[in-house]
């Protein structure tokens, strides 16, 4: 098992930034990929980002790219995504993930209980 748990979710005004982390416990965190979901209300999950188990590959939804930074640090078993010039439609719930990488969600077996983010117009 690993336990995953969100922080750094908040309100933030549109061009605004924020960084959340996620903290994982439990099994070796550096056999996992990692991931980065979010949901809107009244929408799907849908993938954010994914970095690799050593951090040497990422990939970015296109609604992301440039925008958001995916990175992790094996050492304190912790996964970051840095959101710069956020807009209201990166409002959602942010979901931290485990397994085995890319942006299927079915890849990943584990999930943290999610932060809120809030863009404001």
């Amino acid at each position: 098992q690993v336990q995953l748990v969100e922080a750094g979710g908040g309100l933030v005004q549109a061009g605004g930034s924020l960084r959340l982390s996620c903290a994982a416990s439990g099994r070796t965190f550096s056999n996992y990929a990692m991931g980065w979901f979010r949901q809107a209300p009244g929408k799907e999950r849908e993938f954010v980002a994914a970095i690799s188990e050593s951090g040497g590959s990422r990939s970015y939804a296109d609604s992301v790219k440039g925008r958001f930074t995916i990175s992790r640090d094996n050492a304190k078993n912790t996964v970051s995504l840095q959101m710069n010039s956020l807009k209201p439609e990166d409002t959602a719930v942010y979901y931290c993930a485990a397994g085995r990488g890319a942006s299927i969600r079915r890849n990943y077996e584990y999930w943290g209980p999610g932060t809120q983010v809030t863009v404001s117009s």
